[in-house]
């Protein structure tokens, strides 16, 4: 019998190919009979798990995916569909909308948000709007094989000490090396790494990406290495991992320190001798690779506390390259502004935003606990919101973040008869509920490593991480 969640329209006047991504079937049938009544080839699936696997032997021009999905939502899926780096655009349709979803959505790549219930017009004028912005996209870009490899990412700053990591990606991407890149989270060390490639000799091959929190000990290693039809449940067929994926080019292992205690001595073994096997083969398959690491912990810390690898550590490690905080180069928020301003502009169709001196200064003297992509998060908002006046400090300031004093922290909780204690496990149990159990997000929000907010939710009789990685997508 036909899978309802599966079916192809073929019509010969498409103009596009769309895949629509929906948990609940009316709202997913609605969308698509809209979709094809405007002409475009559409096919369907009923969960992100479904869309991955039809992305696996399909190309689409244009995803329209629901935010709330079970097992993984639609940021997540958009975070996958990022690192797969497969040129679709994505529109997010959200029962909940907000100034934080569509933000979200965005920084991941998202080219616009629609509300449920949705208006067939405005869906049928946004993917229209999707697919020729797609189109522009790709005529910008050079022909593969063409124009010489990967473009350069943009690095903005002009401080010394981004001039000076610059110059340290100069001299370090040419080398073949394993590069192990630090910093705090929202750095910008992906950036880092892609700018390592572009720059290397592996530029014109593949630039493969992989989150190691988000995944589970058994999807990690299928991430990692593939496996073989039938190795584990729902392996229905052959899956090529990243490092097959990125044979004679560069991997980026993002994150490093959350992987699995288990698989380290797996990885360690691909570094030294450039060989593995997949999950249910006996095959060894040999590969060159260059691999690039990124964490925003201490590994010293991480090995000396045994969490850690000794020998992965120092097979890593071989160039490491830190990337500072942005609470370390301010010189370079006018820039980052004005840059993020632009490019928010471009893609929402206004003017650029602007700023009064006040609310400059007022980012100059912040924190920056979230650097640049706090920045960027707050520019997008500020875009997205203004009214086409200068922005103004009292705008802004209700955005950021004010660390609370340690005093105070401990007065309010007296006062109230509640022990710091109950109010860090109330803090926590309430993030980790908005990000609907998804655990780095929440480690990330709260500030903490993904292993210490692990380590409070044992404390608390939650349920080990591998149990709750389909409520945490």
């Amino acid at each position: 019998m036909k899978n309802t969640s599966q079916t192809v329209c073929c019509s010969v006047n498409s103009t596009g190919r769309v895949l629509v991504v929906d948990d609940h079937r009316q709202a997913r049938e609605s969308m698509a009979e809209v979709l094809r009544a405007a002409g475009y080839a559409v096919q369907s699936a009923s969960s992100a798990f479904e869309a991955l696997k039809l992305l696996e032997r399909n190309k689409y021009d244009c995803i329209v995916t629901d935010l709330k999905m079970p097992g993984m939502d639609g940021v997540e899926f958009m975070i996958q569909i990022e690192q797969r780096r497969l040129g679709a655009q994505v529109v997010m349709v959200t029962a909940h909308a907000s100034v934080a979803t569509a933000v979200e959505a965005m920084r991941h790549g998202a080219f616009d948000y629609i509300e449920k219930p949705f208006d067939a017009d405005r869906l049928e004028r946004l993917v229209g709007q999707a697919l020729r912005h797609g189109g522009m996209v790709r005529q910008d870009a050079p022909p593969q094989g063409q124009g010489g490899g990967a473009v350069p990412p943009e690095m903005i700053g002009r401080s010394p000490i981004v001039q000076t990591l610059r110059e340290r990606i100069a001299r370090i991407a040419p080398t073949p090396e394993t590069v192990l890149i630090t910093g705090e989270s929202g750095t910008g060390k992906e950036l880092v790494a892609r700018a390592v490639h572009a720059a290397s000799d592996r530029a014109a091959a593949e630039f493969v990406s992989l989150n190691c929190p988000v995944l589970s000990a058994q999807l990690m290693e299928s991430e990692l290495f593939g496996h073989e039809r039938g190795a584990f449940t729902g392996a229905d067929a052959q899956r090529i991992g990243r490092f097959e994926s990125a044979h004679g080019g560069t991997l980026l292992l993002d994150e490093i320190s959350e992987i699995d205690p288990r698989l380290q001595a797996k990885l360690l073994r691909v570094l030294q001798e450039k060989s593995f096997e997949r999950v249910g083969s006996s095959q060894t398959i040999r590969v060159d690779v260059r691999v690039l690491a990124t964490t925003n912990r201490d590994l010293q810390e991480e090995v000396a506390e045994g969490r850690f690898r000794e020998d992965l550590y120092y097979r890593l490690a071989v160039v490491p390259l830190h990337v500072p905080p942005l609470r370390e180069r301010r010189e370079d928020i006018p820039e980052l502004c004005d840059y993020f301003f632009a490019r928010c502009a471009s893609r929402i169709g206004r003017e650029p935003c602007t700023l009064e001196s006040s609310a400059l200064q007022l980012l100059l003297d912040y924190h920056w606990p979230g650097n640049v992509r706090e920045l960027e998060n707050i520019a997008t908002r500020a875009s997205i919101l203004g009214s086409g006046k200068p922005v103004a400090a009292d705008e802004l300031r209700r955005w950021l973040i004010v660390p609370p004093q340690p005093q105070t922290v401990r007065i309010a909780a007296e006062s109230r008869g509640v022990s710091l204690e109950e109010m860090e496990r109330k803090l926590i149990e309430s993030t980790l509920e908005r990000f609907g159990g998804h655990r780095a997000k929440t480690a990330e929000a709260l500030g903490i490593g993904l292993r210490t907010l692990s380590g409070k939710l044992r404390q608390y009789g939650y349920a080990p991480r591998e149990k709750c990685f389909s409520r945490a997508g």
